[in-house]
């Protein structure tokens, strides 16, 4: 079936006024597929919503490429200012405008809905080369299709973001030159910064998943503080326990599953209770590997209905 046959994009519009008295539009962009891809051709079909106020703001929320945010901020040049939405400030970060109530770069506050109690913030743990920001991405790309507000958290500074696990085969081998480009460094507002993100995403989303890198160190106290459970991904076992005293001892943080990670290519389960414990892999960029069914189905426990 050829997959351009039916669009892979929608977009709908609501109206909003946000805390401040200011009025505004929220145009929300929506991945159809189920693969949440959309292909550069459709552009070209891409039609905004009836019935934009010009005379007002316009959010632009939702998933999607940046080529797509970039063509939307291009069609909604005549609005008279345009955001694109930060759901870790649950905020519009305006970026075009052709008024002097607002200024570029300003953050504006949204609409608060009903926010109603925090959902799981599971934090995904262990020791360098084990696995964790192939298991975290295929986590989520695993859980994104059916429940659309999951979101993965990537509370490190080490470049090793989502986009270096979608790139292409032909531009897979540039993935360690875009991530040394792309290396960060520690800063004392570094943890902080992301725990009150965290802490925001957690108020919007069913289920954050946090990636905090590969050491046990006491300056990521404010990300124990902001998240509610954990997961222990190691290739070496004399190094759960480390993670388990930071997480449990530190943090009070719920276990959820120990995973074994191994190059090997198996899936052989030790334990279900307290919490599943298994030995799978190998979790190696690049390399497709899926979440086995007994772990999907833990997980699927903590996703805010």
């Amino acid at each position: 079936m050829n997959p351009l046959a039916t669009s892979g994009v929608r977009l709908s519009l609501s109206k909003h006024c946000n805390p401040q008295g200011l009025k505004y539009q929220l145009l929300t962009v929506e991945l159809t597929r189920k693969d949440r891809i959309i292909y550069p051709e459709e552009l070209a079909d891409v039609e905004l919503p009836p019935g934009i106020d010009t005379r007002n703001g316009v959010v632009i929320s939702g998933r999607g490429p940046m080529w797509l945010h970039d063509y939307l901020v291009y069609e909604l040049h005549p609005t008279a200012w345009i955001g694109s939405y930060e759901p870790r400030y649950h905020s519009a970060i305006v970026v075009a405008t052709h008024t002097r109530l607002v200024k570029i770069g300003q953050v504006i506050p949204l609409e608060q809905q009903g926010e109603g109690l925090l959902c799981t913030g599971l934090m995904v743990v262990g020791p360098p080369d084990s696995g964790k920001s192939v298991f975290s991405h295929a986590l989520f790309t695993a859980l994104i299709s059916e429940y659309p507000q999951v979101y993965l958290q990537r509370a490190n500074w080490d470049g090793e973001g989502n986009y270096l696990l979608e790139l292409t085969p032909q531009a897979d081998g540039n993935a360690e030159r875009f991530k040394a480009n792309n290396k960060g460094d520690y800063t004392p507002h570094f943890f902080p910064y992301h725990a009150q993100a965290i802490l925001q995403l957690r108020r919007q989303q069913s289920l954050v998943i946090v990636d905090v890198g590969g050491m046990v160190q006491p300056q990521k106290q404010p990300i124990l503080e902001a998240c509610s459970h954990y997961l222990v991904i190691s290739s070496q076992p004399e190094e759960v326990e480390k993670w388990h005293e930071f997480c449990r001892g530190s943090g009070n943080l719920q276990p959820v599953a120990v995973i074994h990670s191994t190059l090997d290519e198996c899936e052989v389960i030790h334990q279900q209770k307290p919490y599943l414990e298994m030995t799978c892999g190998p979790w190696i960029s690049g390399q497709t590997r899926s979440i086995p069914s007994l772990l999907i189905q833990e997980i699927q426990r903590l996703v805010k209905k």
